[in-house]
């Protein structure tokens, strides 16, 4: 028996031949046509797809237990949500991330997909919405207005949970660093000069500190602020179409589905077009990925060389560094960091103007705000692995080099400040730079200080405050 390649379906605009086994319908068609901008598509972001159908599950429990959905057609709802919740049927989310519509797009392709899941768990063929409808049962009570930013803010919350762990990593990893570099003294620089000595492991666990505070900051203010959402404000916040019961069991329905306190913002027009929070976050990630950034521009600096260098330190080669250079070896990890980092900050430009530009009661940027925002928390979880894995945990110290550097630097002059006096330690310094012996040999031999003192001064204790 022959058997269709296509169904016909139908909408504002006229009929359309969908691919028979697609569960997809009309609008997606439809967008699958018009964008194709950023090569991008919603299945890129799996957590963001759990997170639409978290929501429309939410909606739909909310919807029969206000006696509007019947049970048969919440059942089937319920059973298509959990498939795509399990990461089934994410191959049918293939609408460019970027897109015109504020997101509808994105709403429809999750309600066609979710409504033809559903009518096969019926018994039904794909596309007879007479017994499951896209838009009457799937998307009841409901506006993409609330539902997409809504899903944004969990999808982003989920992703921002996966962080965590790599990112924790990250920052132990450079804990472990501090720890086994805690007695090579080196000497700090400032503006790239000699400055006054430190320990290797004070700038390692350093750089522990600064990651550390700035993943509990993300997480504290993303907990604060992304579990409010606008979920039964519908089209412009007014809640037209949806009941105020039926907006506090969607989100007691959503908060136990998710096991987090999702609550409704206090002011749900001002929800429904404000992007604030999404510039909140942005700016987060933009200020830890400038720090990862300096990190490895310092990595880079530190392990510069290895001979002519600073060569304080080394990093584990990766690969041939030169097509023409034999034996060259370049910090090409810390180098992909500063580019990904480059990425996020480069996305949180596109996320404030995205933000500026909306009118009045929306914002129709939302999705390039969406792409950005889970493209700079997925860049930066990659990134963080790559810097653990294959540059922080191989990292080595040169810890001789170090020391000779130390003791053949200007700058700890400065430690005998409060024993000669800055015009003698001045004097002493420039001799040291003019005759290019050592700070020490000079005080030695104008017999200034005694060797113990100077054992005392120069000490790792009193030197690095150690």
């Amino acid at each position: 028996m022959f058997m269709s390649q296509h169904r016909l379906e139908s909408d504002l605009l006229g009929q359309k031949q969908i691919p028979a086994q697609a569960y997809y319908g009309v609008q997606t068609l439809r967008a699958l046509e018009n964008f194709n901008l950023s090569s991008t598509k919603l299945s890129h972001f799996p957590l963001f797809i759990k997170a639409l159908a978290m929501v429309k599950l939410a909606c739909a429990e909310a919807n029969h237990s206000t006696d509007k959905l019947s049970s048969e057609k919440l059942k089937a709802i319920q059973f298509a949500c959990n498939e795509l919740i399990q990461d089934q049927y994410h191959d049918q989310f293939q609408i460019d991330m970027l897109q015109g519509g504020a997101g509808t797009s994105t709403n429809m392709n999750a309600n066609e997909v979710i409504a033809n899941i559903g009518l096969e768990f019926l018994g039904y063929a794909k596309g007879e919405y007479k017994y499951l409808h896209p838009n009457n049962d799937v998307n009841m009570s409901q506006s993409t207005n609330d539902v997409y930013p809504t899903s944004i803010k969990l999808g982003l919350l989920l992703s921002l949970e996966k962080l965590t762990q790599p990112f924790n990593e990250l920052v132990e990893s450079l804990a472990q660093k501090g720890i086994e570099f805690a007695n090579i003294v080196k000497m700090g620089r400032t503006q790239l000069q000699d400055a006054v000595p430190m320990t290797l492991g004070q700038e390692f666990s350093g750089f522990s500190v600064t990651l550390k505070k700035d993943i509990e900051k993300i997480l504290d203010i993303s907990s604060e602020t992304l579990c409010y959402v606008n979920l039964g404000g519908t089209a412009i916040g007014t809640g037209i179409n949806a009941s105020e019961q039926y907006k506090k069991k969607a989100l007691s329905a959503l908060s136990e589905i998710t096991c987090r306190p999702m609550m409704s913002a206090p002011h749900l027009i001002e929800a429904s077009s404000d992007m604030g929070d999404f510039v909140l976050l942005s700016g987060l990630l933009k200020r830890t990925a400038t720090k990862l950034s300096k990190i490895a521009n310092d990595l880079r600096l530190l392990s510069s060389g290895p001979r002519t260098g600073m060569h304080e330190i080394n990093l584990e080669p990766r690969q041939p560094g030169s097509s023409i250079m034999p034996g060259k070896v370049n910090p090409v990890i810390p180098e992909a960091v500063n580019i990904a980092c480059y990425q996020i900050i480069a996305n949180d430009l596109a996320i404030t103007l995205a933000a500026e530009s909306g009118q009045l009661q929306l914002n129709a940027m939302e999705p390039l705000i969406a792409l950005k925002l889970f493209e700079s928390i997925d860049l930066l979880e990659k990134t963080v692995k790559m810097f653990k894995n294959y540059c922080i945990d191989s990292v080595t110290a040169n810890a001789s080099h170090c020391k000779n550097l130390v003791d053949n630097s200007i700058g700890i002059i400065t430690a005998l400040n409060p024993y000669l006096g800055y015009e003698t330690t001045t004097r002493i310094a420039k001799a040291a730079n003019e005759t290019g012996k050592s700070i020490l040999a000079i005080i030695e031999d104008e017999k200034l200080l005694s060797k113990q003192s100077l054992d005392d001064i120069f000490s790792i204790k009193n030197l690095a405050n150690f």
